[in-house]
């Protein structure tokens, strides 16, 4: 992947320079957004956008996001870099200012850049073929806003950490009351006799793209019932399968968490109908 675009013009990745000044840089003050492709193909560039405006407002950047301009920007990224699975990965700093000084300041233009990434071939719904999940547990020990997609990810990488270090590929966290919130980099779903259930929206996690499609997906379809509502880490360690999702992931399914089989230790069969409703929809948002 070579060709990246920061403010308003395409170059060669080894071109693309930013200022130390920026506040994105001494701050992490600003947003992002990662959009998955296939074939050229987006999957749910709209609400990645209408997401990324939300983080924006929050953080009271002045920056309008006109769609049809992004997804230009987007499609131009994909069509000058190689590969038919990429991620399209958009970043919104506020600027850089002359100093470094922690109020927001004043008539700053945000930084803004984007670059395509080589990501895997998307999902099947086939449990022969699925790539199944081992996962850590922690308490969550991020800050109260965490339904912001800022760019300052230290507590989460802090958290992956904690469970790559130990052989897994996700850590799930939970709150001070034994809830479960989110994972460090997905969303978590939890079944128990077929029933799906993951944790409300609320300030402690991130509204996944993936998790807003398949909830969709689910409730227009019918078949599979779905609760959100609060999970408990206790229903967790007894559940018959674990979801985690997230755009790259699409429904990663976990088959051990803590060192405990989940279930049978398998790709469970909710799963695998999840899968395959996810992915003959998926492009349709």
């Amino acid at each position: 992947m070579s060709t990246v675009y920061l403010n308003g013009i395409f170059m060669p990745m080894e071109e693309a320079k930013i200022s130390p000044m920026d506040r994105g840089f001494l701050f992490g003050d600003g947003i992002y957004e990662v959009v998955p492709s296939y074939a050229g193909n987006m999957v749910g560039f709209a609400p990645h956008m209408n997401r990324m405006q939300d983080g924006l407002n929050a953080l009271e950047i002045q920056y309008h996001i006109d769609q049809e301009a992004w997804r230009n920007i987007a499609q131009q990224l994909i069509e000058q870099n190689d590969g038919d699975n990429l991620g399209i990965y958009f970043h919104i700093s506020r600027g850089t200012d002359s100093q470094r000084h922690h109020a927001y300041p004043d008539n700053i233009e945000p930084t803004i850049y984007a670059f395509a990434f080589a990501i895997p071939a998307a999902p099947e719904a086939d449990k022969s073929s699925a790539t199944p999940y081992t996962v850590a547990t922690t308490e969550d020990l991020r800050w109260k806003r965490c339904n912001i997609k800022s760019t300052a990810l230290l507590g989460n990488v802090m958290h992956f950490h904690h469970g790559h270090s130990q052989g897994h590929k996700e850590t799930i966290l939970y709150n001070n009351q034994r809830e479960l919130t989110e994972a460090s980099a997905c969303n978590v779903f939890v079944i128990k006799n077929g029933v799906v259930a993951t944790p409300p929206l609320d300030y402690q996690l991130l509204p996944g793209i993936t998790r807003l499609i398949l909830l969709s997906i689910l409730r227009h379809e019918g078949s599979i019932p779905i609760e959100e509502r609060i999970v408990t880490l206790d229903e967790l360690h007894n559940a018959d399968e674990v979801w985690i999702t997230s755009s790259s992931k699409e429904i990663a399914p976990v088959i051990a968490v803590d060192g405990k089989a989940v279930g049978d230790g398998q790709v469970g069969d909710v799963w695998q109908a999840a899968q395959s409703l996810f992915s003959a929809n998926k492009f349709s948002y």
